[in-house]
């Protein structure tokens, strides 16, 4: 753990007592944080110093940890020795320190800010018995990448439902095209896939309830996903040896033209172009629209900051998630990040194709989930995952699997 050093020392002159005067008015806020990587460790400095500049009587002080360790020490330093503020995630996976009365309810900061309508796509995955309890700075999203020339080879047109989307799939078959490729060899790229099935079949509410283990998996509704998904699996239009490759495997037929369509994150966009892809050839969408009475959500995993409720410095911790949600603020981290601001006033990068259409889509979402292994226990995660990636393969042991899945949310969620 790292420590950025305070600024006191011994001095003799007047002057220097007199400055040392001043930084003994100052205020201190500590905010222990896993941006530890290059990027994030670099735009975070900047936004501190920012706020520092503009509140010059508070002294942000930060403890910064490895991503693993911190997911440990979280749960260590939020019982022994609260800082005033603490990075963490949104949706189910903040749910057990709300639980546990180890966050602050910022309801007030967000009243006070106009922050549920400026942060209304990610009201929900912030609220936890009608309270806000943190503040959102940063998401990317998921969706459907696509080959634009493979879509001109076969005459296929971007789909706006999934009927649409299933008729392409025979004319990228008969072509000898991949209609969907995907690399489940370390298998959360199948839990995108079975996000998606579900929200769009089901909805936001359900699929929250859902992976909140509330839902038996043997529920006529769960079947229903999975028929959803069998379209593809069954006639053979999802990459037939998915489980054995990885995700960068599945960017690759993508880009060479051996697949026409790949559910995936932001974050693949730079492995795509990496394989020869550009803003001309290289496309995107959201997925499509299955049952048109369910509200769109999306996946959009989000980055939060949070108010220890051992916090020693609560007032100036409120003026700091006050300052994080600003649309100003959210704009210039989030463009030092190559991610998405979640403040819908903010601005993003509109020569960048997939920002400025992810920024929308997010914007606009009723919605959003944090992606299965976040929004579910990781035991729950990691034997869903297992499932969905054994789906794939062998569709015919689809009761084997929800039967497994329903002993192990009995089991998981006592």
């Amino acid at each position: 753990m790292l420590r950025k050093p305070l600024g006191t020392g011994l001095v003799l002159s007047v002057a220097l007592l007199g400055a040392t005067s001043a930084i003994a008015q100052q205020r201190v806020l500590t905010f222990n944080t896993d941006t530890s990587d290059p990027a994030p460790k670099a735009a975070f400095e900047a936004l501190i110093a920012d706020f520092e500049a503009e509140y010059p009587d508070i002294d942000v002080q930060t403890n910064l940890f490895d991503h693993e360790g911190y997911k440990t020490a979280i749960r260590n330093f939020l019982t022994a020795d609260s800082p005033d503020l603490a990075n963490w995630y949104a949706g189910n996976r903040m749910k057990p320190f709300v639980d546990a009365g180890q966050f602050v309810d910022v309801s007030d900061v967000w009243a006070d800010n106009d922050l549920n309508a400026q942060l209304a796509s990610a009201e929900s995955a912030m609220t936890i018995d009608g309270k806000q309890w943190g503040v959102p700075y940063t998401y990317y999203q998921w969706g459907m990448y696509y080959n634009k020339a493979v879509y001109d080879q076969v005459g296929a047109k971007v789909p706006e439902t999934y009927e649409d989307f299933v008729a392409n799939c025979k004319l990228f078959k008969d072509a000898g095209i991949d209609c969907l490729t995907t690399g489940t060899s370390a298998m959360w790229p199948a839990a995108g896939l079975f996000d998606y099935f579900d929200l769009r079949t089901n909805g936001y509410d359900f699929h929250m309830q859902l992976t909140a283990g509330e839902i038996p998996w043997t529920d006529e509704r769960v079947r229903n996903t999975f028929a959803e998904w069998n379209k593809l699996v069954e006639p053979g239009y999802i990459t037939a040896n998915a489980a054995a490759i990885d995700w960068q495997d599945a960017a690759a037929l993508l880009s060479q033209g051996k697949a026409a369509n790949y559910v995936m994150g932001n974050f693949a966009v730079a492995t795509f172009k990496d394989g020869g892809m550009t803003d001309d050839t290289l496309g995107f969408f959201p997925f499509p629209t299955i049952n048109p009475d369910v509200a769109r959500a999306e996946d959009a995993p989000t980055d939060t900051v949070h108010i220890p409720a051992g916090a020693k410095n609560p007032e100036d911790a409120k003026t700091f998630l006050a300052f994080l949600a600003r649309p100003d603020v959210q704009t210039k981290l989030n463009a030092a990040l190559g991610q998405l601001p979640v403040n819908n006033e903010s601005t993003v990068d509109e020569a960048d194709p997939f920002l400025s259409q992810g920024f929308e889509m997010l914007s606009t979402a009723s919605g959003l989930a944090q992606f299965f292994d976040r929004d579910a226990p990781a035991e729950m995660a990691a034997s869903g995952m297992e499932g969905f990636q054994e789906f794939m393969a062998y569709p015919a042991n689809l009761e084997d699997i929800l039967n497994r899945l329903e002993s192990d949310r009995q089991r998981i969620y006592k």
